[in-house]
């Protein structure tokens, strides 16, 4: 096991990887940026280094700054979390030729899954279902893009192979829209992701968003820890999180889960992963897997009493899996709200100074967040100051906590999004479980 490791990362998920660190007996190095000297990480860990000014392009971007803070501080491994450098390849290639392990995929894998269009076809050899569409990139042919928007059939989606987070993608729902679209997303992609590589899918009208967590070691083996419903989403970000994923079978848990699992031996994956798929009609299709722990790791880790960061310390030190398959069971039902600084109707987001914070208890509750009384919340990063996560018996128990959790939870001195939790653990359709990714949006009059 490693003896110290960087935390390239700040906020809740850095705390969550020190915590982990801590458990297992490992030293910890928190790296920061000039706003976040006051994080809670920054203080607990055994060392601390300064990587740069506000501006994440300038610190938690900046990849000869952390491997540096690795080589002076005799390092021998860096956890990237999640966002940020945690899915660069070039980061992972960096961090491995300056001589440290990154706690992740190799970065090969990386860029194979990072481009939308490759990983499709490496899913489809794996016998993975994806969504109809011939994964190709659309060339300049237009008669050649129009004939097979007809094969697919209308409405279709124009995607960015490099896209991702919601971005670079454009429906389409008749051909006579169908070449403007394809120029346009082609522009988009260039000037956001440096690559101008597009592809045609079928644009699933009503599905849902279920993601199968995967784990892999260096020996060969792979398991999956079961899927998570993570439907309700505003503009592409998710908002709930829950586990087990609402009228999802045993027979289709085992069935894509299995091969998930399947998936990640004949690719050679390591560490942590998670593949996404929409779900719709009673059939999965997949539309990316992401290489690194997810925000919303702990509902999984509720319902199978598993610890994933610890356990990708283990497999990154070179350790084979601590679980089979076999013995991973599933107990209960677990949600997670993600709590934002931001406006809870005009969802702007708002920085400032925390006067009181309380945290909720209870059986059954599990909150994560870096933030504490006189905490100053930065505006230069995404707006997430926490999660809250509930675990009861069954999905109605676990609403309840939660409810419960929510009206005890107290941030003062800024805004949030705890109002539009609380609307959403009250709301009638959400406690039948089962709605499509179009329903919080179009309960909150978001077109």
């Amino acid at each position: 096991m490693f003896e110290k490791i960087v935390i390239a990362n700040r906020g809740e998920i850095a705390l969550r990887i020190l915590r982990a660190c801590r458990e297992l007996g490992i030293k910890t190095v928190a790296v920061y940026s000039e706003a976040d000297r006051d994080l809670k990480h920054v203080r607990l860990a055994d060392e601390a280094v300064c990587i740069g000014p506000a501006p994440s392009s300038h610190s938690y971007l900046n990849i000869p700054a952390i491997i540096s803070a690795a080589e002076v501080t005799d390092a021998q491994a860096i956890h990237p979390g999640y966002g940020f450098l945690s899915e660069n390849a070039d980061f992972s290639e960096k961090v491995s030729q300056s001589g440290f392990t990154f706690i992740g995929p190799k970065p090969e894998t990386i860029r194979m899954m990072g481009d939308k269009i490759s990983a499709k076809k490496a899913m489809q050899a794996a016998g993975i279902p994806c969504v109809p569409g011939n994964g190709d990139p659309l060339t300049d042919d237009e008669d050649a893009n129009l004939k097979l928007g007809r094969e697919i059939g209308y409405p279709v989606i124009i995607k960015a192979a490099g896209g991702g987070g919601g971005r670079g993608m454009r429906t389409v729902h008749s051909e006579a829209a169908l070449l403007s679209a394809i120029s346009l997303t082609k522009a988009e992609a260039g000037a956001a992701f440096n690559n101008d590589t597009v592809y045609m899918e079928k644009f699933l009208e009503d599905p849902r968003h279920i993601e199968f967590q995967v784990l892999a070691d260096s020996h060969g083996n792979a398991i999956h820890l079961g899927e998570r419903d993570c439907s309700m989403q505003r503009r592409h970000q998710k908002v709930v999180e829950e586990a087990p994923a609402p009228g999802i079978t045993a027979k289709q848990r085992k069935l894509i889960g299995e091969r998930c699992a399947k998936a990640c031996r004949d690719i050679g994956y390591l560490g942590a992963g998670t593949f996404e798929f929409l779900y719709e009609k009673g059939e999965f299709f997949f539309i990316e897997m992401n290489t690194r722990v997810q925000v919303e790791h702990p509902v999984t880790e509720m319902i199978t009493g598993f610890d994933i960061v610890k356990e990708q310390l283990r497999i990154a030190a070179g350790e084979p899996l601590s679980i089979t398959q076999e013995q991973v069971t599933f107990t209960g039902h677990a949600i997670e709200c993600r709590l934002n600084a931001e406006d809870p109707k005009t969802f702007m987001p708002c920085p400032g100074t925390i006067d009181q914070f309380h945290m909720p208890g209870g059986p059954g509750i599990r909150c994560e967040t870096h933030i504490y009384n006189g905490y100053k919340v930065p505006p230069y990063y995404d707006s997430m100051i926490g999660k809250l996560i509930a675990h009861g018996e069954d999905r109605n128990s676990a609403i309840a906590r939660m409810k419960t959790a929510l009206s005890e939870m107290v941030i003062d001195g800024i805004k949030t999004n705890i109002p539009l939790q609380q609307a959403i653990m009250a709301d009638s359709a959400f406690a039948q479980g089962g709605q499509n990714i179009h329903y919080l949006e179009k309960k909150l009059g978001i077109h």
